[in-house]
């Protein structure tokens, strides 16, 4: 989507920016309206009411038209707020990036005599500029334009000291860049957005200084008259003719709210992070589809007292459908997912990336972010229980309990200002009657389950001074807290070395042994799933096309995809081999294609492949672990 459209869908930006055009129209075109002058006086019309003949606003206590002073005064406070801001951005945006481009001795410098002049506060400040300078509006802009300087040197600096040291400034000096280049060719367009949404931040308060100068008689010197000093003017004669000020104060109240809306607007656009919705405080529990809520409250009526639909599976998933509302799409995330996990044995979810493996057991305990996820159909139960549609407080009994989940990603998913045992220990806090001392006990104890060196010295260590495997030995113990039935693991070996792959997926298939736990393997890796898992589940586009065996799919997979997606992984010995790399992308999962979803990028596609959805199909098996499944309609000519 364009930035024009994204900031066209906020509806508050678009009043906003109506607010903006309205005013600054009017005020530029104040030379050519049928006004009259803002600064001729007749006493013998003072202190006119609105909707006097000739005077549609009144008059103030000189017999000056308002309306005409309005529209002038806005045009003057709209120039000062912007020169200043204007100012404010320059200066302030070159020495933020500067300090944290150079840092050492010229970093302090700056940031000490930003400090300095953040230590005043910012309107005594620059009451005290304006009284050394003299009254006036451009000696007011001068003094606006200073104290708002702090502002945008500790904002950039803040985006700039986090890009500095990132790969691309370093291929930058490779290159043969200088430091005047780096900064305004490489670190400038980056910060950018920060700086533009800053001036939409700042731009109102500058308005409103510029007005507070002017009201004290500091800004704006009779007879010129901005909206400041029109407030200023008005105040004498507050009781007898309020509209004199509220006027200029309304004006200012519109203006201001509207520049903020557009900020905001603003924000949306350029903010990679707010545009994606990222920022947005996501839900405790994924949202599911008021229908499909209705639906499931009838089932329950129909099935209460019937013992018939308990199930003695620790997980199933039943036709489960997560999608991704954007304003103008629907990401079909995971679409029609189907599985049962057996107690005790081990289920892999194969893909490749964005193909819905994570987002489909990110599912399973509500913990897809809403915005802007939502479960549209499906069910998942434990045991026989629905979890979808299901109570926050019964969710949050299972989440971490009875089904624990390991991220992919140990360094951010561990808190960096919390020892690892003081993370261990609340996840046994949370779930079981103990004392503090009681969980760290146990805490303890689960370090050296997932065989941590020295667990009893390392229980006080944080994360970054743990090893990339030991934190995920780390989140291993505390999905192992509260001796769960079900372990989702979701690609937690990608980040690291074969050596400690080896070492992790050993722990787990030991774990799950011994303590009988059932295990959803996530990963894109054909070898780590074999090590582990019984039952493979290949997804593709957000949906299940191949399912069965270990045995069964790497012997004779019956899926292309599946055929494709295992020919791209390396074999130790065959020397020579090219691997066969899968030609083109995967479908948008907003614009899916009507019939099989991987047509566009299979060999054995026919056009029947492309002219309906084609249905996940049960073939003959043999298999101890489940039935065979394969979404292709030349799935029996695999078999042969």
């Amino acid at each position: 989507m364009s930035g024009f459209r994204r900031f066209f869908y906020n509806r508050l930006a678009v009043i906003g920016l109506g607010l903006l055009i309205a005013i600054a129209a009017v005020s530029l075109l104040a030379p050519i309206l049928p006004i009259a002058h803002p600064n001729i006086t007749d006493l013998t019309m003072r202190i006119m009411p609105p909707g006097t003949e000739g005077h549609v606003l009144g008059t103030d206590q000189l017999g000056r038209d308002i309306l005409s002073r309005l529209i002038w005064g806005t045009r003057i406070s709209l120039a000062v707020g912007l020169s200043a801001t204007a100012i404010a951005a320059i200066i302030g945006s070159l020495i933020g990036i500067v300090s944290a481009f150079y840092g050492g001795v010229i970093d302090n410098t700056l940031m000490r005599g930003i400090d300095m002049l953040m230590a005043f506060p910012y309107i005594l400040l620059a009451l005290a500029i304006v009284a050394v300078l003299g009254p006036g509006l451009f000696n007011a802009l001068i003094a606006i334009s200073i104290v708002n300087i702090p502002f945008f040197a500790r904002n950039v600096r803040g985006a700039t000291v986090s890009l500095v040291r990132l790969e691309y400034i370093d291929a930058a000096r490779l290159s043969g860049k200088n430091n005047v280049k780096i900064v305004f060719g490489e670190l400038l367009p980056n910060v950018m957005p920060v700086i533009v949404i800053t001036i939409s931040t700042t731009v109102g308060w500058m308005i409103l200084e510029t007005a507070g100068l002017s009201f004290l008689g500091l800004g704006a010197q009779p007879p010129t008259a901005d909206l400041g000093s029109m407030l200023g003017d008005g105040r004498g004669v507050i009781l007898t003719a309020p509209h004199v000020a509220t006027l200029p104060g309304l004006v200012i109240l519109v203006l201001v709210i509207g520049i903020n809306l557009v900020g905001d607007g603003l924000r949306d656009v350029l903010d990679p992070y707010l545009r994606a919705g990222a920022l947005v405080s996501p839900r405790p529990a994924t949202e599911v589809d008021a229908k499909l809520l209705a639906r499931k409250r009838a089932e329950k009526l129909e099935t209460d007292g019937d013992a018939s639909h308990i199930s003695d599976l620790p997980l199933s998933v039943r036709n489960l459908r997560t999608w991704f509302w954007q304003r103008d799409a629907q990401i079909h995330a995971a679409d029609d997912v189907s599985f049962d996990l057996p107690k005790g044995r081990a289920l892999g979810i194969m893909g490749e990336s964005g193909s819905g493996k994570s987002v489909t057991a990110l599912s399973v305990l509500g913990l897809v972010p809403t915005p802007p996820g939502r479960i549209m159909d499906g069910c998942v139960t434990y045991y026989g229980e629905e979890l979808v549609g299901a109570p926050l407080e019964r969710l949050r009994f299972y989440r971490g309990n009875r089904i624990a989940y390991i991220f992919q990603n140990p360094m951010t998913s561990l808190n960096p200002l919390f020892s690892v045992g003081e993370q261990i220990a609340e996840a046994v806090r949370r779930h079981q009657p103990v004392t503090s001392e009681e969980a760290w006990a146990r805490a303890g104890e689960l370090m050296d389950m997932v065989q941590i060196p020295d667990a009893r010295r390392r229980i006080n260590d944080y994360p970054h001074q743990l090893s990339g495997g030991m934190r995920q030995r780390i989140g291993i113990a505390i999905a192992l807290a509260n001796d769960p039935d079900v372990i989702i693991a979701d690609e937690p070996t990608t980040a690291l070395d074969v050596t400690i792959q080896a070492q992790i997926l050993r722990l787990l298939e030991n774990l799950r042994e011994r303590y009988g736990v059932s295990l959803v393997f996530i990963s894109h890796d054909f070898g780590v799933v074999s090590a582990v898992c019984e039952r493979i589940v290949v997804m593709y586009a957000g949906e299940i096309v191949e399912s069965g065996s270990v045995e069964e799919i790497y012997g004779r997979p019956l899926h292309p995809y599946t055929r494709r997606l295992m020919a791209c992984v390396p074999r130790v010995g065959s020397r020579g081999a090219e691997m066969d790399a899968i030609p083109g992308l995967p479908p948008a999962l907003d614009r899916l294609p009507a019939g099989c979803r991987f047509a566009e990028r299979c060999d054995m596609a026919i056009e029947a492949c492309t002219s309906a959805p084609i249905p996940l199909e049960e073939h003959a098996n043999e298999s101890p672990v489940g039935a065979r499944e394969v979404r292709c309609i030349r799935a029996k000519e695999m078999t042969v």
